[in-house]
């Protein structure tokens, strides 16, 4: 006797009695065709649940279900194609037999995706277990994707059983239960038979378009692997295989075995058991992973807050560094004009004495050498009365006071060990405390306890401390230093004059007024705080940073005047073309300072702004602008308008044109001469608003201009839309100076008034400080960008320094 349930297996061969009853169910036959309820009905379902922990969706299928089945979840990692004999690694991770035969290296294979180790059986990577569930995808997928309906209907597949010549006919329906494609006759037959009238018989592009998917899925059986055409139905519970019914009568005849479905629902509480306790797992590594990254985001926040500290820090070091400096200067400038004053006094009093001592000395020689016996006798007395009057004078006015000055420095500058600025490391605090301490914006509670932790460290060090404004507070034994004119200044008064009324500190018999007010414009601007970094940056350390690489004087033995640079531009590789407003001249240099020659222009120019092209030369001089070759011929020159006292050039990135400012528009010319373009930033609504006094062009196709009459900054693009324009605090109420761009769009203005060079973004929002006082900037002119990386800026006095940009990522 059979097992139980094996006699229940649909055979494999169709029986003529079923031929017979298929017969009188087809319209050919005797017995006519079933009703219509019949055929359309399906067959009544016992209530179950799939047991598969992957339910394909019914009714609702699109295609896109199958193009992600193929894609994803259905491909192999390793070879990315459709998978073919599915193993699954114990991670449960599932590749193709072949791929994982090709990992396996020393009796062991690395899982791809997870890293983990798995030893390879004995009998090879054929021995790890088959993935059934993604078999049975397989098989659904391959059964909807064969063949196109469009193209041509496949055949039947029980035609050719029933005793046809032919391959079938075209197949209009499929049964779920057989896996089998049949034609509209066959179908109705399939119905009819004994065996089979409770197979369930859907139509053919219902079930290619996915609407029978979910129970497909349920009717599908799982393949046996040794015996093709078998089911598996059984689970072996000493051997946990599963079986077909030949494995059944085989080896495992007197194992105990367990029906699939009974098998599933005595094991399926443990796996969910197991399932629910991971998935508290994965909660927890949800949690941990937000927590982490929460942490990672306020150690981000906390450094870029304590590196504009730092920042702000170091800047006001350095201004009350450079502040001393010119109080010191300026007690040295003082001293120097006193002793001065007091050797002139003495040097003419010494001359007084020295030229009536030697025109008595000259007369009486005079007498005594040329003088008869009778005339020196005469003046005997009087010339005798005068040399003993002159020798009881006397010859000095007393000793010279010659006080040298000295530079002491206080011996926390020179100690190596001595730090101003420190970093301490402390655990993070909850989100809470943390979102509290946060709160205030730089330069609150937390920013005072900075500094406050940062005098407590220069007290320590030796340092003098400093004020809030940045200024050194005095000491108590400063008060006692000597000045020229003998005063002192006593340092409670010292410290109650403001600073925004006096500016500087009075000095009396020191500098004269005019030094007094310049020094107090000095101490009022570099003392006023740099913006903060704008909001598109994380951290100070994302904005690019100068490294000096050399100055030079441009005057030349040739030159008549001190040089004035009113132009700058690259020239060549590595060079740069320099207008001498002043000389008359377009000089060339090399960025290491080398002098190249001129480039002649023509008779009685002054260039003002230059601007190099493709093979030529462009420049302004007063309200012309010229093109003309590297030897000096004029190629072309163009009338501008005499409402503007200089005029701007820029050449466009491509080379072939250059761009103007003309009385608050842009013109642009090609190299012919002739007007390609005319704009005005922000439109027509901005004429006569706008007044360009320096212009350039950025890598990207935009043009950027300094506005006098907006006082600001505007970024705008080849049709003039207006892409951004800052007229923020950072300009420190100074008229923006020369613009320039790096390959990246930063934009970097100068601005002379507080001897800076500022950082912009591409869209003109302030970033921060580039170059101060600090880098050697002393009222900075005019600047260029070379190679988009080299920075060329020119001083007043004709010197010109070049600093190398390092972008944040280098």
């Amino acid at each position: 006797m059979l097992p139980q349930g094996l006699a229940e297996d649909r055979p494999d061969t169709i029986s003529s009695t079923d031929i017979s009853t298929f017969a009188e169910c087809t319209p050919g036959g005797g017995g006519g065709r079933l009703p219509s309820s019949r055929a359309s009905s399906p067959r009544p379902q016992e209530t179950r649940r799939s047991s598969w922990p992957f339910r394909m969706v019914s009714q609702g299928s699109s295609p896109s279900l199958l193009e992600a089945l193929s894609s994803d979840f259905l491909a192999c990692k390793i070879c990315l194609e459709q998978l073919r004999t599915p193993k699954t690694l114990p991670c449960l991770h599932t590749y193709c037999q072949d791929c994982l035969a090709q990992l396996a290296e020393g009796g062991h294979v690395r899982c791809p995706e997870c890293r983990e180790t798995v030893p390879v059986p004995p009998a090879g990577v054929a021995a790890f277990k088959t993935n059934f569930f993604v078999n049975g995808l397989l098989d659904l997928v391959k059964a909807r994707a064969c063949g196109d309906l469009r193209a041509g209907k496949p055949a039947c597949a029980l035609c050719p059983l029933v005793g046809g010549t032919s391959a079938g006919g075209p197949a209009t329906a499929r049964c779920l239960d057989c896996a089998d494609d049949l034609c509209q006759a066959c179908a109705d037959g399939h119905r009819c038979t004994r065996q089979t009238h409770t197979h369930r018989v859907v139509d053919l592009v219902g079930y290619r378009a996915g609407w029978y998917d979910e129970e497909a899925r349920e009717r599908q059986a799982a393949q046996c692997p040794q015996h093709p055409g078998e089911a598996l139905r059984f689970l072996c519970q000493p051997c946990s295989q599963l079986l077909c019914r030949e494995c059944r009568l085989g080896p495992h005849l007197d194992h105990p075995c367990l029906p699939l479905a009974e098998a599933v629902r005595a094991r399926r509480p443990g796996l969910e058991e197991l399932l629910a306790g991971v998935d508290s797992n994965l909660v927890e590594l949800e949690a941990a992973r937000m927590v982490e990254k929460e942490a990672l985001a306020r150690l981000r926040e906390q450094a870029a807050r304590v590196g504009t500290q730092v920042e702000e820090a170091a800047e006001r070091v350095l201004r009350t560094l450079l502040a001393q400096k010119q109080e010191v200067l300026g007690q040295l400038r003082a001293h120097v004009e006193a002793a001065e004053e007091a050797a002139r006094e003495r040097l003419a009093e010494l001359e007084g004495h020295e030229q009536v001592a030697r025109a008595a000395a000259a007369f009486a020689h005079r007498v005594l050498s040329l003088g008869r016996e009778a005339e020196i006798l005469s003046l005997e007395g009087a010339i005798a009365q005068r040399l003993r009057q002159l020798q009881g004078c006397p010859w000095t006015p007393g000793p010279a006071p010659c006080l040298l000055p000295q530079l002491e420095l206080h011996p926390g500058l020179l100690d190596k060990s001595c730090h101003l600025l420190w970093l301490s490391f402390e655990a993070q605090q909850s989100q809470v405390d943390s979102g509290k301490d946060g709160a205030g914006a730089p330069g609150g509670s937390e920013v005072q306890s900075q500094t406050e932790g940062v005098a407590k460290a220069e007290r320590q060090n030796g340092v003098q401390p400093q004020g809030r404004d940045g200024a050194q507070t005095p000491k108590e034994d400063r008060a006692q230093t000597p000045r020229e004119d003998g005063a002192q200044t006593p340092e409670k008064d010292r410290a109650q004059m403001p600073q925004e009324e006096g500016g500087a500190q009075h000095q009396k018999g020191g500098m004269s007024n005019k030094k007094r007010k310049f020094k107090g414009r000095f101490k009022s601007i570099s003392r006023e705080p740099s913006p903060a970094p704008g909001p598109n940056l994380e951290g100070s350390g994302l904005l690019p940073r100068p490294i000096f690489s050399c100055s030079f004087p441009t005057r030349m033995p040739g030159d008549k005047r001190s040089p004035r640079i009113t132009g700058l531009c690259p020239f060549g590789p590595r060079e740069i073309l320099v207008a001498d407003e002043q000389n008359r001249a377009l000089k060339r240099f090399s960025l290491n300072g080398d002098y190249k020659g001129t480039v002649p222009v023509p008779e009685g120019c002054s260039p003002c702004s230059v601007a190099a092209l493709q093979g030529a030369v462009a420049f302004s001089a007063g309200a012309r602008l010229y093109l003309i070759s590297p030897n000096g011929e004029v190629q072309w020159r163009r009338a501008l308008s005499l409402s503007q006292a200089s005029h701007a050039v820029a050449a466009l990135p491509s080379g072939d044109r250059v761009a103007v400012s003309v009385a608050g528009h842009v013109e642009v010319y090609n190299m012919e001469g002739s007007l390609a373009t005319r704009f005005i930033p922000g439109g027509k609504a901005n004429r006569g608003l706008r007044a360009l006094v320096f212009l350039t062009t950025s890598p990207q196709g935009n043009f950027v201009g300094s506005d006098w009459q907006q006082n600001s900054v505007v970024v705008c693009d080849g049709l003039g839309q207006v892409i951004g324009e800052y007229r923020g605090p950072g300009l420190h109420g100074c008229q923006p100076g020369s613009v320039s761009v790096d390959k990246k769009g930063y934009i970097f203005l100068t601005l002379r008034e507080v001897n800076k060079v500022v950082i912009l973004d591409p869209k003109g929002s302030l970033i921060g400080d580039f170059l101060t006082a600090y880098h050697g900037l002393e009222k900075p002119r005019v600047t260029t960008m070379v190679d988009g990386r080299y920075l060329v800026v020119s001083l007043s006095n004709g010197t010109i320094h070049v600093f190398r940009v390092r972008s944040p990522d280098s």
